[in-house]
């Protein structure tokens, strides 16, 4: 039960981090989760992503209370996340364990440097087309990796121009579905525990509800990306430490 209380806490702390970038909780729920959980493929991804989703679309709720949801763009960006994951989702079912989390820390590592260099905004002149090129192998990694496409999402569209909290309400409503959809390929041979993911799901909805609404009112679109590079390099440094250690 103590076990049970501080996973449910330091979910809802990760999930309240991840609603203010319009995240879903996947991408630090993995290494989070893996602290508890001993098997990658058929607990922690399948957990992660049921949690990733739930998550995702709480922090649209809270983005769209303020305007901050391009619909018709985010539909779109959807619709290609969603048909793309379940792909990398299948894959990873072939591949050993470390080559997953290899390509995860490549991943973080790659957008950390990405984040922290100068981004110039382009409100009404970005380019989509570029993102939704870019989405395809996005989904298909984020599907390998069991952790929903929102993680490299959202920091394409802030690089192709998007003002960061639209890009934070369009990638929370993008990632929603694909989050799903690379759930169907673990269905068949996930370990479901649901004394434990009931209060998961319910702390993360919470916290990336109220994540959503903090970046809405109060956060300056200049800090959020800011904040995302320094949660995704923490992130990256205790998931090497606990390889390592």
């Amino acid at each position: 039960m103590n076990v049970i209380i501080i996973m449910t806490c330091g979910l809802f702390v990760l999930a309240m981090a991840s609603g203010m970038l319009g995240l879903g909780v996947a991408f630090s729920a993995v290494p989070f989760l893996a602290f508890f959980l001993p098997d990658l493929v058929h607990q922690v991804q399948p957990l992660s992503l049921l949690l990733n989703g739930i998550t995702a679309l709480f922090a649209v709720f809270g983005f769209a209370r303020s305007g901050f949801v391009d619909w018709k763009k985010a539909i779109i960006l959807a619709s290609v996340t969603t048909l793309v994951a379940p792909f990398g989702a299948w894959l990873v079912q072939h591949v050993g364990q470390i080559y997953v989390w290899f390509a995860y820390l490549a991943s973080v590592i790659y957008l950390s440097y990405r984040l922290f260099r100068p981004v110039k905004e382009r409100p009404g002149n970005e380019n989509f087309r570029l993102a939704l090129i870019l989405a395809v192998p996005i989904s298909i990694l984020s599907g390998f990796l069991g952790i929903g496409p929102g993680f490299l999402l959202m920091p394409t569209l802030i690089l192709v121009g998007f003002e960061a909290k639209k890009a934070a309400g369009m990638n929370a409503f993008a990632v929603c579905p694909p989050s799903f959809s690379a759930l169907i390929p673990h269905m068949a041979t996930a370990q479901w525990d649901m004394g434990l993911a009931l209060p998961l799901l319910v702390a993360g909805a919470i916290g990336a509800f109220a994540g959503a609404r903090i970046t809405s009112l109060y956060v300056p679109s200049g800090r959020i990306r800011q904040i995302f590079g320094v949660l995704i390099v923490v992130m990256t440094l205790y998931k090497i430490y606990t390889m390592v250690g």
